[in-house]
């Protein structure tokens, strides 16, 4: 019997080999691509490096100057992507949630579903590049352009609006940009959340005389919250980390006077100019918030949702857990 048992573990040992060899090449890539160019940038922040003309600088340790002179600019380009981030967001989530409402509502008997889920999702599937491209050219400031012209032969314009060299109209084209990039996605993800609710939560309150608005604000939003927290904070680090659209749509400039300029168009322009110091603290620092969101995310969604306060909760863990000692006891 104790052979047969040895046996078993000398089987399972070798086989659990087998496994430890096949998910290596996963642990060997992320090692290789992710952790040593994470560390090298960590490392390479302390450092003045840069090009200066033909001749390079450094690598020589300053320590934290790298990070003092970027919180001194950092907080401009914060400001642009979180503007423009919110330009985009806030109509995404509102569009999103009342198509996902629509068309997860039994009684409207909508027709013609999947095309509409499907026309909704299909800008997501366009590169944001060509987007931006498109958007360029539909909105050139010269008469010529499509918009322009459109709204001169209607009369609503006298003279051709010069959308790109005004502050506010070039940050609500990078908003438009994202909204109709992303807003489907969002209405998929609403969609799912909304479905997961038991149906017997809206008939009980159907019965009790609720309208659809009570129902959606007093049943729907409060359970699909953990699903709303995961939608804004993964779009907030998909905000922070804005580039092609502006970078396209502006040439690169961030015009007008570097109002659309991002902190990841900031960190490419030190990339550019071969400022490795400087890039490697504006890096670490974008690591650092979008780790932040993701212990939130992660906290959010695997938090238990029984109706208890944090208080209640611990004093219930406590009882379980003391009349586990008890019964050990006994």
């Amino acid at each position: 019997m104790q052979a047969r048992t040895a046996g078993r573990k000398h089987r399972s040992i070798r086989y659990a080999k087998w496994g430890y060899l096949f998910i290596a090449p996963f642990f060997i890539a992320f090692a290789v691509f992710l952790l040593i160019p994470l560390a090298s940038t960590v490392y390479y922040s302390f450092f003045e490096y840069f090009r200066s003309g033909l001749k390079i600088i450094g690598p020589n340790f300053v320590g934290l100057k790298n990070y003092a002179a970027m919180i001194k600019e950092v907080p401009k380009y914060f400001s642009n992507t979180m503007i423009m981030w919110l330009m985009g967001f806030i109509p995404q989530i509102i569009v999103s949630l009342v198509l996902a409402a629509w068309f997860t509502d039994l009684r409207l008997k909508l027709r013609f579903q999947g095309f509409f889920k499907t026309v909704i999702y299909m800008p997501n599937l366009i590169m944001a590049s060509a987007f931006a491209m498109l958007f360029f050219t539909l909105f050139s400031n010269s008469e010529t352009g499509p918009i322009n012209s459109i709204l001169l032969k209607l009369g609503i314009v006298a003279e051709p609006v010069r959308w790109l060299s005004n502050v506010w109209t070039a940050r609500g084209l990078v908003g438009l940009m994202n909204f109709l990039m992303w807003f489907g996605n969002t209405t998929i993800i609403l969609m799912a959340a909304i479905m997961g609710v038991d149906p017997g939560l809206y008939e009980a309150a159907q019965l009790d005389g609720a309208s659809s608005t009570t129902m959606f604000w007093r049943i729907t939003i409060p359970l699909i919250r953990p699903l709303l927290v995961y939608t804004l904070i993964t779009s907030l680090i998909g905000g922070l980390q804005m580039f092609d659209v502006p970078q396209v749509l502006t040439n690169g400039k961030g015009d007008p006077n570097g109002s659309t300029n991002t902190i990841i168009m900031y960190l490419n322009q030190h990339l550019y100019s071969k400022n490795y110091g400087t890039a490697g603290a504006i890096s670490v620092l974008m690591f650092l918030l979008c780790a932040v969101l993701c212990v939130i995310i992660y906290f959010t969604l695997t938090q238990e949702d029984d109706g208890l306060t944090r208080e209640q909760r611990k004093a219930e863990k406590a009882r379980i857990k003391a009349a586990k000692a008890a019964a050990r006891h006994h």
